[in-house]
């Protein structure tokens, strides 16, 4: 079932999200709708406070970036495929080495910016069946890992940018807050 996305403005995606056991309700239908909802939003990553639920879990399917015509082979070789579900990640190193890249946001329609974010992590999370899991990442990967798990701490790529560029922006921002956007997907705003 594809689910309305929170759009920037609600409180929840402000939240420091909860963890979860494998005992939570209906987890595997929640990730089902959540690849359903990112993928019609044509999405690489989505994190459960966005469809308006306060707890550890993101998606991400970083394969659309292999399309792109300007990254090197060996980067899109490292993306093809890299689909995953995490529960209750915890980023345990980062590379002191930053690397800037134009984001956006399903949340955040209609924004961009570029943002610096450390080119190389390790993650140890829980999988979809609750196997535990550590990765080493880097690049885009690493990226898209790294702007959902924020979510999940409540912050947004916003934060990332400079005052002055967020100053640019506030008008985006309090339309988007509004609702008055259109986009090609359901959202979820707060009046």
């Amino acid at each position: 079932m594809i689910l309305p996305i929170v759009a920037f403005g609600n409180p929840i995606l402000r939240l420091k999200a909860q963890e979860i056991n494998q005992n939570y309700d209906n987890l595997d239908i929640l990730i089902e709708d959540m690849w359903e909802t990112m993928y019609n939003a044509k999405g690489v990553g989505l994190a459960a406070p966005q469809i308006g639920k306060s707890i550890r879990v993101f998606i991400v399917d970083a394969s659309p970036f292999a399309e792109d015509e300007g990254l090197e082979l060996s980067e899109r070789k490292k993306i093809i495929g890299f689909k995953k579900v995490f529960i209750n990640p915890i980023i345990v190193s980062q590379s002191s080495k930053l690397c800037s890249f134009n984001e956006g946001c399903l949340s955040i329609p209609d924004v961009r910016e570029n943002v610096k974010r450390e080119d190389q992590i390790e993650i140890n999370f829980f999988d979809q069946n609750f196997n535990e899991q550590t990765l080493k990442i880097d690049g885009l990967r690493a990226r898209v890992v790294q702007h959902e798990y924020d979510h999940i701490e409540g912050i947004l790529f916003t934060d990332k940018i400079s005052s002055f560029k967020r100053k640019i922006i506030t008008n985006k921002l309090k339309n988007i807050s509004s609702g008055k956007i259109s986009v090609p997907y359901p959202m979820s705003f707060d009046k």
